[in-house]
């Protein structure tokens, strides 16, 4: 099966662990963004991407840098945020790892479609950004099917037509078009409050990551076998759940973090 993550906001900018690594899919098409994005201005760039003016400045600078080299690392080390903490890649033997470099595919604004070792630039883009480009108004324009025929050759390299979706909503539009035609199964995450089930952000990130690490390990091939993921606490429940949607509660917990 193939394997779908968003990227990450939060970046591990130390230095990189790993040596080496691959080149992205959409190489030429990442060079082309880059460049509109380095003619917007820092305050442009706060108003696209609703963020403060330290990350504008920051972001401006970081497209300027983009091409050179500087801070460029494997996809895995660069990305650090709750998803990333649930897949735990520092963690992972090396077969999961070579694994996970030929079935977890990580979706990118930027960059499209990533494999965990791809050697990515720090960088902030997200997939709904409306940045207009000669393909349209915003990065699903530009994107088009571009994604989802990658991810289908992808597939079929593999000898399967099922892809396991741990993206957000943001990230996976960019892939959900006709032209993906790949069996998709989105596992979906509960926490129990107060006696009622009910999604909430921080630990379903974090929860669809270890999944994603969870499929690794295990070498899944079958999404039946994902009624077996127990970690971190989580249950499957087989009432709340349909054949491409399966769901996984887990009890009680701390909620100071969502």
């Amino acid at each position: 099966m193939l394997i779908t993550v968003s990227p990450a906001k939060r970046l591990d900018e130390t230095e990189a662990v790993a040596t080496g690594g691959t080149t992205p899919f959409f190489a030429d098409d990442t060079a082309t963004l880059a460049k509109t994005a380095v003619l917007k201005q820092p305050r442009k760039l706060e108003a696209l991407m609703d963020i403060s003016q330290a990350l504008g400045k920051l972001n401006a600078e970081r497209f300027k840098q983009f091409g050179s080299g500087e801070g460029e690392k494997q996809a895995i080390e660069m990305f650090a945020g709750d998803t990333y903490t649930g897949f735990d890649a520092a963690s992972l033997d090396a077969d999961a790892m070579d694994y996970a470099q030929d079935h977890l595919r990580i979706l990118s604004g930027l960059y499209g479609l990533l494999r965990p070792r791809d050697v990515i630039a720090p960088h902030r883009l997200e997939m709904g950004t409306r940045l207009k480009t000669r393909r349209g108004k915003s990065l699903y324009d530009f994107w088009g099917d571009r994604i989802a025929k990658r991810l289908v050759a992808e597939a079929k390299d593999l000898g399967t037509d099922t892809l396991v979706n741990c993206a957000s909503v943001e990230y996976f539009t960019a892939a959900d078009r006709p032209a993906l035609k790949l069996r998709v199964v989105t596992p979906t995450f509960y926490e129990t409050k107060n006696g009622e089930p009910r999604i909430v952000s921080f630990f379903a990130k974090q929860a669809r990551g270890a999944m994603a690490r969870f499929i690794c390990e295990n070498r899944i091939t079958d999404p039946a076998a994902l009624a077996d993921f127990n970690l971190g606490g989580y249950e499957h429940r087989p009432d709340m759940s349909a054949p491409d949607r399966p769901v996984f509660v887990r009890g009680e917990v701390d909620q100071d973090a969502a």
